[in-house]
């Protein structure tokens, strides 16, 4: 296998593990609020704080990283427009990701308090929920157009 056909498969599944897990997480944190259960929340979003650290990150850094290996290696040029799209949709999923995550610890902690206590969430719970699915959808919707672009590299 050519070292661009290996990087390409690893850019692949490092994409496919960094969207993958952006739709789990949102999946299990919504299904988690839902529920109500404050033991329920509490754990999902230990969960999720630790797999945006472990997963999440790492392949929010290989990405740019092995893509722009792949533009090198391939011999395009940075300025195509596909290209100049899909650096900006990531650095917009990349803004939006920051505060998703600053959002579920804040979750995190405040369900781990009210377990604690025995206490009922707090409402800024509720907000917090709020702007994480709003920022998140905007992250997993420039992703699913960066996914567009890849495959169809318009002129």
């Amino acid at each position: 296998m050519s070292d661009f056909l290996l990087l390409k498969t690893l850019h692949i599944l490092s994409s496919t593990v960094l969207f993958g897990l952006g739709a789990g997480s949102a999946y299990y944190s919504f299904r988690a609020w839902r529920s109500g259960k404050v033991e329920v929340i509490a754990v999902t979003f230990r969960h999720l704080v630790f797999a945006d650290w472990a997963f999440t990150t790492t392949s929010a850094i290989f990405q740019p990283l092995s893509g722009l290996a792949l533009v090198w290696m391939a011999g395009w040029p940075l300025y195509q427009s596909w290209l100049l799209w899909t650096f900006g949709l990531y650095v917009l999923a990349g803004l939006c990701w920051v505060p998703v995550v600053w959002l579920q610890i804040r979750v995190r902690e405040m369900a781990e308090r009210a377990l604690r206590e025995n206490t009922p969430m707090p409402m800024t719970a509720s907000t917090y929920i709020g702007w994480w699915f709003c920022s998140g959808s905007v992250a997993f919707s420039a992703f699913v157009v960066i996914f567009f672009l890849m495959v169809w590299k318009p002129a």
